[in-house]
C-alpha cells in the first residue's frame, strides 16, 4: 500500500513539474530579476523601498543578494509583491521527470550490485553470460524502482 502511495506522489509531482519545465530554460538576468524588472519599468530603488517599507540601501542589498545567489525567498516574495508580481518557486528535474531520475539512479545502483556479484562469481569460476547479466540488471532496476529503498540515494 505504501509503495502505491509513493508512486501516486511521484506521478503528481511529475505532472506539476512538467508545467515548470519550460521555465527552467529561462536564464536569470545577471543582476537579478528584481533589478531587471525594476529598471525596465523605470522604478527607482527609493520608490521600491517605499513600496516595501524599507530603506533604499536595503533594496540595494536585496538586489545584490539576488545577483550573488544569497537572497531569501521572503525578500523575493516581498519585492515581487511591491512590484505587483507573484513569486513562482520550484525545481525542474534535470532528467525530464522524477520518474526518469529514479530510473537513472536505479540503473546505476543495479549495475553496481550485479557487476559486483558477477565479478565474485567470475573469481569462483561461475561467470555469467552477458545476457544473464543484462537480465539481472533489469530485474534489479524493477525491484529498486518498486521498493525505492533509502540506500538508492547513497
Amino acid at each position: 500500500m505504501k509503495m502505491s502511495k509513493n508512486r501516486l506522489m511521484i506521478e503528481q509531482l511529475d505532472a506539476k513539474l512538467k508545467k515548470l519545465s519550460s521555465i527552467g530554460l529561462t536564464g536569470t538576468p545577471s543582476r537579478g530579476w528584481i533589478h531587471a524588472i525594476r529598471t525596465s519599468i523605470r522604478m527607482s530603488m527609493r520608490q521600491l523601498g517605499k513600496r516595501m517599507g524599507i530603506a533604499t540601501q536595503t533594496v540595494d542589498d536585496i538586489e545584490r543578494a539576488e545577483a550573488n545567489g544569497t537572497v531569501t525567498i521572503k525578500s523575493l516574495r516581498q519585492a515581487g509583491s511591491a512590484l505587483g508580481l507573484s513569486l513562482v518557486y520550484g525545481f525542474v528535474p534535470k532528467d525530464q521527470s522524477i520518474e526518469a531520475m529514479i530510473e537513472k539512479r536505479a540503473l546505476e545502483v543495479a549495475r553496481e550490485i550485479v557487476m559486483s556479484t558477477s565479478h565474485s562469481m567470475k573469481l569462483e569460476n561461475q561467470e555469467n553470460t552477458p545476457e544473464r547479466i543484462d537480465k539481472a540488471i533489469k530485474e534489479r532496476v524493477s525491484e529498486l524502482k518498486r521498493e525505492l529503498p533509502r540506500h538508492l540515494w547513497d
